[in-house]
């Protein structure tokens, strides 16, 4: 939010005060309508309006409807069903019925009122309608992945830079304790200097197949088109409303890859103090990808064919998303169970029980930083060209495994080095007929 829209409304909200109080019987006024006793005054409270409520946000609404700052005034949703359901999660928490709801978040980029939005769609609408609410001057917290392609990842930084937009990807857990802790030992040199660092991702794959056909709904009902979006056109078929696009190619990022590379790919690149650049150089293997940056260090993208059970190489006990960084001297794992181990010199420390931990899935605290952010524009700690950089890295390594070859990106142009084909995957066509 900018300083001139809180000075605007400081002044409104005074100057009708004064007024008011020239003719009325003095009235007693709840101390958290003035400010007072820590309550953030109406005309401060910074005005959300979401894009998008399926699962995932609702995960992420939950510790921002309990922020005394924010007010969540409005759920955009194509689908009938979910906004009335975001409307209901809303309302109980303010205890209301204020919230409203819409079916094409066109209209909330379209209101003055609006400072900020929160879009949690499925993928093929991240790029699309964070570029859209830029322009229209928002804010944008965006969920990963934030672009189907390295194109929309390009073209979010940009557009975002040029509009002078507070930007969040959805990458909390920079934001959560065991990760930071685990890369600022390396930062600090515990480890001695970094050589390599291994980031766990799903199992690559594509799918392209169609579900049948099923009659198309009223649109009031669901959307069809509006949930296209930008994606190609195919028949209705519920499942995918459902969420059965995860792994569709036409709607997903990276042949699945950035479902946990988004965050595993991003926490390598930060410790590596990479957030400006990225891997030059990736080689797919059986199980995995290499990736070489231009300092030497080693980055292994391994796929885990049983994600949530036993991985051969992890420590089991670190839970979902787990990375590990390797120097000279020592190495240290973690994941989003909150565990830390570390070993230096051969001498192995469990720091498991080192005190309470946030799991990695805790969003509250990157939800807080961006709201912050947006009162003092300052990038956000997951900012745009954060997003870009570590986004590309995944992009790039995907298309080395489709195209099953090694392949070298120069990082200032990012463009692919003698590779026509896998820079012509870099962008896909976009649907306009969404439009109408």
């Amino acid at each position: 939010m900018s300083n001139s829209i809180l000075s605007n409304r400081r002044e409104f909200v005074s100057a009708t005060s004064k007024a008011s109080l020239a003719f009325a019987i003095p009235t007693l006024i709840p101390a958290g309508v003035l400010g007072r006793n820590g309550a953030t005054p109406p005309s401060e409270k910074i005005q959300l309006g979401v894009i998008g409520i399926g699962p995932r946000c609702k995960y992420v609404i939950a510790p921002i409807l309990k922020f005394k700052d924010v007010r969540c005034r409005i759920i955009a949703d194509v689908q009938a069903s979910r906004r009335e359901e975001g409307k209901k999660i809303v309302d109980t928490a303010y205890g209301s019925s204020d919230c409203d709801t819409l079916r094409d978040f066109r209209e909330v980029l379209a209101r003055k009122d609006i400072d900020a939005v929160l879009i949690a769609t499925g993928d093929r609408w991240h790029a699309t309608a964070s570029m859209m609410a830029a322009e229209a001057g928002k804010d944008i917290y965006c969920e990963k992945p934030c672009g189907l392609t390295i194109d929309y990842c390009q073209r979010i930084d940009e557009t975002v830079r040029r509009t002078g937009r507070i930007f969040q990807a959805g990458t909390q857990r920079r934001s959560v304790a065991n990760f930071q802790q685990a890369v600022q030992m390396v930062h600090d040199g515990k480890l001695g200097p970094l050589k390599k660092m291994v980031a766990s991702v799903y199992v690559p794959s594509i799918d392209s197949t169609w579900l049948p056909s099923e009659p198309t709904p009223d649109r009031n009902v669901v959307d069809w088109n509006m949930w296209l979006g930008p994606a190609p056109w195919r028949p209705f078929n519920k499942q995918y409303v459902a969420g059965k696009w995860r792994g569709q190619w036409d709607f997903d990022s990276g042949a699945k890859l950035l479902d946990w590379g988004a965050h595993t790919v991003d926490l390598c690149q930060w410790a590596n103090q990479a957030d400006n650049t990225m891997p030059i150089a990736y080689i797919p293997k059986e199980k995995g990808i290499e990736c070489r940056y231009a300092n030497g260090v080693i980055l292994e993208i391994d796929f885990l064919d049983t994600p949530f059970a036993q991985r051969p190489g992890w420590i089991q006990s670190n839970g979902t998303c787990p990375v590990r960084f390797v120097g000279e001297k020592g190495w240290i794992e973690t994941g989003d169970s909150g565990e830390i181990h570390l070993s230096i010199l051969d001498n192995t420390v469990d720091m498991s029980k080192a005190g309470a931990r946030r799991n990695g899935l805790d969003v509250d605290l990157h939800a807080r930083n961006f709201f912050d952010c947006m009162r003092t524009r300052m990038p956000a700690v997951a900012n745009s060209t954060v997003m870009r950089r570590s986004h590309i890295a995944c992009h790039a390594a995907a298309l080395s495994w489709i195209l099953q070859r090694p392949l070298k990106i120069d990082p200032v142009s990012e463009k692919f080095v003698d590779d026509d084909e896998a820079n012509r995957l870099q962008i896909r066509p976009q649907r306009i007929e969404w439009m109408s």
